[in-house]
């Protein structure tokens, strides 16, 4: 994974001069400190799953955290009532559990699920972290 780090917010990019907001970078930890324990513990299993697929960079800002490969895999968004799973894929899921769509580009869609424990992270969200992250890196 090549990376590109912008010199403004010291964020890291797949490409050279990648557009984005430039916010600035910060840690995880940050990410979730004034959010309920919990929501750590649903990041920490899908970080888990998506680290056991490969090489992953984690891109923290104030809002949530990017999981990236060659390009954005998932968004990670602690909220009050929930953490919300943004998966980017070529497709709309179909599945009840899924909350929302937002198409992200002409060919990527963003599928939304909202998890409110680490057992919530499983074998079909891991399916679809795989398939995120199979879509990212190639």
């Amino acid at each position: 994974m090549s990376r590109w780090t912008c010199p403004s917010c010291e964020r890291e990019f797949g490409r050279t001069r990648q557009s984005h907001v430039c916010v600035p970078a910060g840690t995880i930890d940050e990410t979730f400190a004034p959010h309920r324990p919990e929501w750590r513990q649903v990041f920490d299993a899908i970080l888990t799953h998506v680290q056991d697929l490969g090489p992953v960079h984690t891109d923290a800002v104030k809002v949530g955290v990017f999981l990236k490969t060659d390009r954005t895999l998932a968004e990670v968004r602690p909220r009050a009532r929930a953490v919300d799973l943004m998966l980017v894929l070529p497709h709309e899921i179909d599945s009840e559990r899924i909350r929302r769509t937002m198409r992200v580009s002409a060919d990527l869609i963003a599928n939304v699920v909202a998890l409110t424990e680490a057992q919530q992270v499983d074998e079909e969200v891991r399916a679809w972290l795989t398939e995120a992250y199979d879509a990212a890196s190639g």
